[in-house]
């Protein structure tokens, strides 16, 4: 499947252009990089003869919104193992579990100190004990399947770009770009987590060193955002009538054009950004920016 690529002019001069891959725009509801991730993964299971998709996640997850609707619309049954236990009497007031729920997936709420023992074999056969036989979808969807999905969001086009941009959560998507991608070309990561324990996931499935995580504009941690970063949002959907999300593309695009500010990028650069979805969080956020005081997000 390919995706549209959408020049953006941001002001310097240097000649650099800059363009924007929207893979936000494949599907209403299964777009960016979650499509990608499925992809293999729900073929994967089919040839399993699996009935039941088990996966990871927390309060916004956009990989727990899109396994609900994909297994349902592939006839699959689903179960979402979700980070902390007080959420579950908020899922009527939380529109991604709502909307997860209204999808067919059945929750496990979890401590969060059980939530960390969710790659060890041990706590998943508990979890198969507790439901029975189900194809395991890690947190985030990232395993080799999906890696090799998200090596098919570049294309032979793409060779033309110097640098390949994208939002890092588990690292499944930078790495199908790493793979995908000529040695000569640098791919830029931008984690929305604290901590160097990325470069290690990496490494575990990118086949080239051409990578590097830029790691000043996570603004706090995963889902953590203020007054300027939902500026910065509205701003750039007024000016390129593109829809940024706060966890993952916003924070990520606000990056990319400080740094240019910043003369990071040599002359005549050509930028490739990956715009990889994740808009369902927006509504959720908007939640907690209210009840904050602070200004929305605009949609």
């Amino acid at each position: 499947m390919k995706s549209e690529i959408q020049q953006i002019h941001i002001e310097n001069d240097k000649d650099i252009q800059v363009f924007i891959k929207r893979e936000d725009l494949i599907h209403p509801l299964i777009s960016g990089n979650k499509y990608r991730k499925l992809k293999y993964n729900l073929a994967e299971a089919k040839h399993q003869n699996k009935d039941t998709l088990l996966t990871f996640g927390g309060a916004f997850s956009n990989h727990i919104a899109v396994t609900a609707y994909a297994g349902k619309s592939l006839g699959f049954k689903t179960i979402g193992v979700i980070r902390g236990e007080e959420l579950r009497s908020k899922i009527e007031a939380n529109p991604t579990l709502r909307f997860a729920k209204e999808n067919g997936m059945q929750f496990h709420f979890i401590s969060r100190e059980d939530y960390r023992k969710k790659t060890s074999e041990a706590y998943r056969n508990d979890l198969r004990n507790q439901f029975g036989s189900f194809y395991l979808i890690p947190e985030g969807g990232t395993n080799h399947l999906a890696v090799k999905g998200c090596e098919e969001i570049l294309d032979s086009e793409d060779s033309q770009y110097n640098y390949i941009c994208t939002c890092v959560g588990t690292g499944g998507t930078i790495s199908g770009l790493i793979n995908a991608s000529e040695e000569r070309q640098k791919i830029l990561g931008f984690p929305v987590l604290k901590g160097d324990f990325l470069n290690q996931e990496i490494s575990k499935f990118a086949n080239k060193e051409n990578w590097q995580l830029i790691s000043d504009y996570h603004f706090g941690g995963y889902a953590k955002i203020n007054e300027r970063l939902v500026t910065f949002i509205n701003d750039f959907k007024s000016k390129y009538n593109i829809q940024l999300d706060p966890i993952y593309t916003g924070k990520m695009l606000f990056g990319i054009i400080d740094m240019i500010a910043k003369d990071w990028f040599e002359s005549n650069s050509k930028i490739l950004i990956i715009h990889t979805g994740g808009l369902q969080g927006i509504e959720g956020m908007n939640q907690r920016l209210k009840n904050k005081s602070m200004p929305l997000i605009k949609v």
